[in-house]
């Protein structure tokens, strides 16, 4: 199936081009999200008659784009979650969930916008792409933890699994002084000199 793509699509074409797709990617991607028309006679012509005024707009959404992205690119987001010891999450992490947080961070993210390959399903830091404009794309981070405090280690560089070797540790050696004292206690009672007992001959 054959479409004028509105503006650029990455991987397939720019503003203006003429290209054969799938009918279903045509119907239910570019054509219900306003990105092409199908290329008939019409079509084209009605394109040729806007061009002027859609590549204004293209560059005006573009500058915003760019704004936003000035001051977005590499920013760090906290999700808190729920998860397991082993830290996967009950549940995941999805594209709007990242508007969300995005959002009320004070900046202004559509669902649609967030790229997440593959669902977000474990704790730690992961990185996911928004696609602000079809010429700007920027990149944030999102540091998924059960509490601000984990995510606050998890920041400085710590994995999950680093946290709970240093638990495990941290009880240890908890225990192992424990043991310690109560050696320690045996010992000094040990030491106590023995109370010799009066024979009946003192008391007479």
């Amino acid at each position: 199936m054959e479409v004028i793509l509105l503006e650029r699509v990455a991987k397939l074409g720019q503003m203006g081009d003429v290209v054969t797709v799938k009918p279903g990617y045509a119907r239910n991607y570019l054509l219900l999200q306003g990105k092409a028309l199908t290329a008939s006679k019409e079509n084209i012509a009605k394109f040729d008659e806007q061009k002027a005024q859609l590549e204004a707009n293209n560059l005006e959404t573009k500058k915003e784009a760019e704004s936003l992205g000035s001051r977005l690119d590499g920013e760090t987001f906290v999700v808190i979650r729920s998860a397991s010891d082993g830290g996967n999450l009950y549940g995941s992490v999805t594209p709007r969930d990242v508007a969300a947080v995005a959002t009320e961070a004070g900046y202004t993210v559509e669902r649609k916008q967030v790229i997440i390959p593959m669902p977000i399903k474990e704790l730690g830091m992961h990185t996911v792409n928004i696609t602000l404009h079809p010429e700007v794309d920027i990149e944030i981070t999102l540091n998924v933890a059960r509490s601000p405090e984990e995510a606050e280690l998890q920041a400085a560089g710590k994995s999950i699994q680093d946290l709970a070797a240093e638990e495990e540790a941290a009880a240890e050696f908890e225990i192992q002084e424990l043991f310690d004292d109560l050696g320690s206690a045996a010992s000094d009672d040990d030491d106590q000199p023995a109370v010799e007992a009066k024979g009946d001959d003192e008391e007479n």
